[in-house]
C-alpha cells in the first residue's frame, strides 16, 4: 500500500511538473522532459496520454500543447470570459462597413458582434447559425443569408455536405471565424471534424478571413486544424499585445525534433492611436478603449 501510494504521488508531482511546463513555454517535448525528470519516454507518453483524457492538454506527435476550454458545449461557452467576448464582439461590428457582404461564425463571441451591430447599417449577413440569424431580426436594413446542413446541436450551427455545398456560392467581403485554439504550432482549430471543414469553407469564400479570439483560447489547441495562422488577416483579442506577441510568435523548437518547413511567420503588427516602442516581433493593430485589440499578421492594415 506505501509503493502505492508513493508510486502516485510521484506520479501527481510529474504531472503537476507536466503542466507547469506547459503553462511556461506553450509546449511540453515527451523526449526533454523524460531525460530532465529521469524516467523512460514511455512513461511521458503515458502520462500525457493520461491527462489528455482528463483534458489537460492536446496531445501531437511528440508531446503535447495546451488543451482549450472553449470547447464546452453554446451554454458552457457562454460563461467563459464574457466581459472579453462583449469587448471583443463591439470591436468587430465596428469593422463592418456599409454595403458589405459578411459571414459572421456562429458561437458565443460570434454572437456578441451581431449584438453590437449598428440597427441602422445597411449590409449582408451569411451565417449558418440559427442563433446569429435570431440577433438580427430587428436590423431591418441587414439582409440574413442562413446557411442549412446538419444540425449541429453542441455548437448550434449547420454542417455538413449541404452547408459546404451552399458555401461555395458565396464570395463575401468579410468572414468573422470564430475557434477554439490559436496557436503558433497548430494554427486555428477547433473541437469538431464537421465544423472544421464548413470553417474552413467559409474562410476561403472570404477576401479577409478575422478571428475572434477570446483570452482562453490563445496558445491553446483542439484536435481539428481549420487554417494555419499565414491564411488569416488578423485576431481580435482582449488581451494585451505582448502577451498575444509572445504566444503567437515565439520561436520554439518542434515537438518532433524534425526541421521545420519553411512557412510564413505569424509576425503581428500594431497600429495604436499614439506611437509606441517597437520591435522586430511587434504587432501591428488598432485598439479600442474598452473594446478590444484588432492585430493583423499579414501586411497591410485594418479596415476601421
Amino acid at each position: 500500500m506505501n509503493q502505492f501510494f508513493r508510486q502516485f504521488m510521484l506520479t501527481d508531482h510529474r504531472k503537476q511538473q507536466i503542466l507547469s511546463i506547459l503553462k511556461q513555454h506553450g509546449q511540453v517535448i515527451a523526449k526533454e522532459i523524460s531525460h530532465a525528470m529521469g524516467v523512460s519516454e514511455d512513461t511521458i507518453r503515458r502520462d500525457l496520454r493520461e491527462m489528455a483524457q482528463q483534458g489537460l492538454l492536446q496531445r501531437v506527435h511528440g508531446g503535447a500543447l495546451p488543451a482549450s476550454p472553449a470547447v464546452a458545449d453554446f451554454a458552457g461557452r457562454e460563461r467563459i470570459t464574457p466581459d472579453g467576448k462583449l469587448a471583443i464582439g463591439r470591436a468587430a461590428a465596428k469593422m463592418i462597413q456599409p454595403g458589405q457582404v459578411v459571414i459572421l461564425d456562429g458561437g458565443t463571441t460570434a454572437s456578441q458582434v451581431a449584438r453590437h451591430i449598428p440597427p441602422d447599417l445597411k449590409a449582408t449577413i451569411i451565417t449558418h447559425s440559427p442563433t446569429i440569424a435570431l440577433e438580427l431580426v430587428n436590423h431591418l436594413n441587414v439582409e440574413v443569408i442562413l446557411i442549412g446542413g446538419r444540425f449541429f446541436k453542441h455548437s448550434v450551427v449547420a454542417v455538413g455536405a449541404a452547408a459546404i455545398e451552399a458555401i461555395t456560392q458565396v464570395h463575401a467581403d468579410i468572414y468573422f471565424m470564430g475557434v477554439t485554439g490559436v496557436h503558433p504550432k497548430t494554427g486555428l482549430t477547433t473541437g469538431d471534424y464537421e465544423e472544421a471543414a464548413v470553417k474552413r469553407a467559409l474562410s476561403h469564400a472570404a477576401a479577409e478571413t478575422i478571428v475572434l479570439a477570446s483570452s482562453e483560447k490563445l496558445n491553446a489547441a483542439s484536435p481539428y486544424v481549420v487554417v494555419p495562422l499565414s491564411e488569416i488577416s488578423g485576431i481580435i483579442t482582449e488581451r494585451s499585445a505582448e502577451k498575444l506577441s509572445y504566444a503567437l510568435t515565439r520561436s520554439s523548437e518542434s515537438p518532433s525534433h524534425e526541421p521545420e518547413k519553411p512557412r510564413p511567420s505569424p509576425r503581428l503588427f500594431l497600429y495604436l492611436p499614439t506611437i509606441l516602442k517597437s520591435s522586430g516581433s511587434c504587432a501591428r493593430g488598432v485598439s479600442h478603449p474598452q473594446q478590444g485589440t484588432i492585430f493583423f499578421p499579414a501586411s497591410g492594415g485594418p479596415h476601421v
